[in-house]
C-alpha cells in the first residue's frame, strides 16, 4: 500500500479488483487521481484524466476568495470569463455555488474540454465551453469576472514528480514566465465592464512582479494578493467597485 491512503486503495480495489499493475504504476510515481477517474474539488466530484491537470488544494483556496470577493462586489449575477479551464473544475465550482453566474470557460485543448463538459454534465451545471487560444483572443464580448489558473512554471523549475504525467501546456511556460498573465491582462482591459474582478492563482515567487504588471494595464484598481494555507503568495485580486 506504498503512497496509497486507505480510501484510496479501497476505491481502486473497487475499481481494479487485482492491484499488482495499479500499485507498480503509483510507485513509479503515476498519479491515483488518474487511476481512480476523478477527484472531489470544493465538494463537487471532478472526473480526471492524462487530458488535464489535476485539481489542486491550492486552487480551491482560488475558488473560496473568487466567491468571496463575487458577493463582496455584488457580481452575482454577472457574466464569467474562464481562461485555461482545464477540467472545468474552477467554473463548476464557481458555478454550483452561484448559480445566477453566466460563465463561459475557454481552453486550446479539444480533450481538455470534453472532460470539462462531461463533468459540467456530471454535476448537472450549464456552462458555455469554447475551444480557443488565449494568445488568439479576439471576442467583443463584455464579461464581469475573469478568473484564471494560468501555466506559471518555467521549465527546470522543482515541481512534484507526479507532474511527469500531466499535461506539459498546463503547467509550464516557456520563455517569459509572466506572458499568459500579461495577456490576460490585454483581454482585460477590452473586455471587461467598469465595475470588474480578475482573479488569478499565481507563483509564489511572481508576486512583485505582477503587481507591477497590473498596475500598468489596470493604473486605478485595487490590486491584492493573498497567501495560501501554506504561507505562499498565490492568488492576485484586481477590482474596480
Amino acid at each position: 500500500m506504498n503512497n496509497l491512503t486507505k480510501l484510496d486503495y479501497e476505491l481502486l480495489k473497487e475499481k481494479y479488483g487485482n492491484l499488482d499493475d495499479v500499485i507498480d504504476k503509483v510507485n513509479k510515481g503515476y498519479p491515483v487521481q488518474y487511476l481512480i477517474g476523478n477527484v472531489d474539488f470544493y465538494g463537487f466530484t471532478i472526473n480526471v484524466n492524462e487530458n488535464v491537470l489535476i485539481p489542486r488544494f491550492e486552487t480551491e483556496g482560488l475558488v473560496e476568495k473568487t466567491l468571496d470577493f463575487i458577493k463582496k462586489l455584488k457580481l452575482e449575477n454577472s457574466s464569467v470569463l474562464e481562461i485555461g479551464t482545464g477540467s472545468g473544475c474552477i467554473s463548476i465550482a464557481l458555478k454550483g455555488k452561484i448559480n445566477s453566474l453566466n460563465i463561459t470557460a475557454f481552453d486550446i485543448s479539444e480533450n481538455a474540454l470534453e472532460v470539462a463538459k462531461s463533468n459540467a454534465k456530471l454535476n448537472d451545471l450549464d456552462i458555455d465551453f469554447v475551444c480557443m487560444d488565449v494568445f488568439e483572443y479576439n471576442s467583443k464580448e463584455k464579461y464581469d469576472v475573469i478568473v484564471s489558473n494560468p501555466p506559471y512554471i518555467s521549465p527546470g523549475d522543482k515541481v512534484s514528480n507526479n507532474t511527469k504525467f500531466e499535461p506539459y501546456n498546463a503547467i509550464y511556460v516557456e520563455g517569459d514566465p509572466l506572458k499568459y498573465y500579461e495577456q490576460i491582462f490585454k483581454i482585460g482591459s477590452t473586455n471587461l465592464n467598469n465595475k470588474f474582478l480578475i482573479a488569478l492563482e499565481i507563483d509564489e515567487e511572481q508576486g512583485n512582479n505582477l503587481k507591477k504588471l497590473a498596475s500598468i494595464y489596470f493604473k486605478d484598481a485595487n490590486i491584492v494578493v493573498f497567501k495560501d494555507l501554506a504561507g505562499k503568495t498565490r492568488y492576485m485580486f484586481i477590482y474596480s467597485e
